[in-house]
């Protein structure tokens, strides 16, 4: 049986050369991530977006269009570039590349509550007390090799969940914050703007020799000290390197691809992350907020919400194609759940976990195709649909993850990655 020892590596104070997200600083994440490094591999890298307050599904892929107006809403279906597959109207440029994704409309459980939804949808388990699952990134980050003056796993402004039972040492690496658009991106920790110049970096790491020289001899080394070492000249490396440097600078992108994005947020952020997995980052999380349309749903959704999400997905889509990325990156698009199928007082619709959408691309999944159905409402679904168990589990064979990995923690219990749930067969196959 193949297994993995993983245990949780204490805390120790580092120098600092750069705070990131999640409390680590750069030495930190670079220590703790060597701790996991595993051989090199030919597996795929991958990019989860999270659109955080849980899309309106019929809304956006799973309209009803001859349902009552209650339920209906206000959007129309649109035709895709595959035939018989339709969207919602406000998704023109996702609907000339629908040949590239499958939608997975057959999703559903029943945790409607934001944080219990987004760990179980972030982590393929169903939350619990005893075990506390890794979420996608951080299982690339024990898994995939990088090199070594790149992270494993980034998250565009914050992380989502945690390593888990995989220890800090496979934490995400924060930016801290979104591009914006005409501003430049600084990342804490990564880039030198504003912040500390590579002048005062070689200055801390020769005032680090200094002090390994003065105790060296009189007392065995803390690991206070010696944590400013090896980890301390790979940060350096990591906040000198011309690679990581031009990974995070958006305006070293040709204006003409740039440009497929959008000047907002959403778009930049997928832009960003397009860049990272070209460099060689093996994951990266895309936090898309402000699902939680409770009230005037179709006013935020017209408005702001899916021309952007149109924008910036179409352009991720197309771009790694172009790039040749397409075929080795594995993407998927989820959020905690759906909408409630009638519409509120507000013109809103209230948490529905009991229907809700994904999309998959990249790798070995079989675009231009649909899998799964819900009733005449948008309610549930009609064969009983697919868990996040089930989708968590077929993102995990697309990366090239067995996600019935079994690992090993501290106490010696063996942890399988996904409890429960399977790969999807036919979103590789397309066969119905």
């Amino acid at each position: 049986m193949n297994t993995r020892s993983t245990s949780l590596i204490p805390r120790r104070r580092l120098l600092k050369v750069g705070a990131l997200g999640a409390g680590l600083t750069l030495s930190q994440y670079l220590r703790l991530a060597s701790a996991g490094a595993t051989d090199a591999s030919t597996k795929r890298s991958g990019i989860l977006v999270f659109l955080r307050g849980g899309p309106s599904h019929q809304d956006m892929f799973d309209l009803k269009p001859d349902a009552s107006a209650e339920y209906r809403g206000e959007f129309n279906p649109i035709k895709t570039n595959v035939p018989g597959v339709e969207i919602c109207e406000h998704l023109p440029k996702l609907a000339r590349c629908a040949d590239q994704y499958a939608i997975v409309r057959g999703l559903t459980h029943n945790l409607a509550d934001h944080g219990l939804g987004s760990t179980y949808l972030l982590t393929g388990n169903r939350p619990g007390s005893l075990v506390k699952y890794p979420t996608y990134g951080s299982v690339a980050s024990a898994e995939l090799s990088v090199m070594p003056d790149l992270p494993a796993f980034v998250s565009i402004e914050e992380p989502l969940e945690g390593p888990g039972f995989l220890g800090i040492q496979h934490s995400a690496l924060a930016t801290g914050n979104k591009p914006r658009p005409n501003q430049p991106f600084s990342v804490r920790g990564v880039t030198l703007d504003g912040g500390l110049s590579l002048t005062q970096l070689e200055n801390r790491q020769q005032l680090s020799r200094d002090l390994d020289t003065l105790f060296r001899g009189h007392e065995k080394l803390s690991g206070e000290i010696t944590a400013i070492d090896e980890f301390s000249d790979k940060a350096h490396r990591i906040l000198s390197s011309a690679r990581a440097r031009k990974a995070f600078d958006l305006a070293a992108e040709p204006a003409d691809i740039a440009g497929r994005f959008g000047a907002h947020e959403t778009g930049q952020s997928l832009l960003l992350a397009c860049r990272l997995i070209e460099a060689g980052v093996r994951f990266v999380t895309v936090i898309v907020d402000n699902w939680d349309t409770h009230q005037q749903n179709f006013a935020t959704l017209k408005r702001t919400l899916l021309p952007q999400f149109d924008q910036g997905l179409s352009a991720l889509f197309t771009t790694l194609k172009d790039k040749g990325l397409l075929d080795t990156t594995a993407v998927l698009v989820t959020g905690e759940f759906g909408r409630t199928p009638k519409i509120n007082g507000t013109a809103g619709r209230d948490h529905w976990p009991r229907a809700m959408f994904s999309l998959m691309a990249g790798g070995a999944v079989h675009g231009g195709q649909v899998l799964g159905a819900t009733d005449a409402t948008a309610s549930e679904p009609t064969d009983g649909g697919w868990s996040p168990d089930d989708i968590a589990a077929s993102f995990y064979r697309n990366i090239g993850i067995d996600p019935h990995r079994e690992y090993h923690i501290d106490t010696g219990r063996p942890i399988q990655l996904i409890r429960n749930g399977k790969p999807i067969e036919q979103i590789f196959t397309g066969a119905a």
